[in-house]
């Protein structure tokens, strides 16, 4: 039986390096003011809620998840396509219903291996109807590598999620939310974009199980 390896010493290292890229980055983002979008203004009434909400999450943004910051533009992202873990196409369309933490990872971006079985402790221990980690795989070529990947470290709460042609990742980098990898997205019930940071996180800490759990207990205005 294959034990999940918590997060030690070195691991904190890397998300204190990265986090602090994360912050300067996420910080950047926030104040980015043409969307590739294109739909930023159609958004603007159906995402109220979303940016009602950040403001509400702020106090939570500390700690172990102090790079995760509310965004200029609260919008859906329907150009975000992946690949389900049956291969079926999947947008987040298909998690309407849901909160959700989109995360883009590979296997040889280091912090992400890294804050990989954190993410999956999350998803243990509160996901379900109402919230999913919803971990995009960007490897080029086959499933081998991430695969394996994911079976070797005990990561076995997330659905297998994919996209090997990157196009997820470069709709964000168009969007002005992804600098690199990892990148974390927080999407509300409705898809809209809550709030977002570049770099890892301690995904099972306290800090982080408080925010998500803010998230979910924050009801949209009416």
């Amino acid at each position: 039986m294959t034990v999940r390896k918590t997060l030690g010493l070195p691991s904190m290292k890397w998300i204190a390096i990265a986090g602090l890229a994360g912050l300067l980055a996420g910080a950047a983002a926030i104040y980015v003011k043409e969307s590739g979008s294109g739909n930023a203004v159609a958004d603007a009434g159906a995402c109220k809620d979303a940016a009602a909400k950040a403001a509400a999450l702020t106090p939570f943004s500390k700690g172990q998840v102090a790079a995760m910051r509310t965004v200029d533009e609260h919008r859906t992202l329907p150009a975000l396509a992946f690949k389900g873990p049956a291969g079926e196409a999947r947008t987040m369309a298909d998690f309407s219903g849901k909160t959700v933490l989109l995360n883009l990872w590979a296997t040889w971006c280091v912090p992400c291996r890294e804050e990989m079985p954190a993410l999956n402790a999350l998803e243990k221990d509160m996901g379900g109807e109402r919230f999913e980690v919803v971990a995009v795989n960007i490897d080029t070529g086959d499933d081998e590598k991430p695969k394996a990947f994911l079976s070797e470290t005990g990561v076995d709460a997330l659905a297998y999620y994919r996209d090997a042609s990157m196009g997820v990742f470069n709709t964000l980098k168009k969007e002005g939310l992804a600098f690199g990898l990892p990148v974390t997205l927080l999407m509300d019930e409705k898809g809209c974009l809550v709030s977002a940071m570049n770099g890892p996180a301690a995904w099972d800490s306290e800090d982080a199980k408080a925010l998500i759990g803010a998230a979910l207990a924050t009801p949209p205005e009416g």
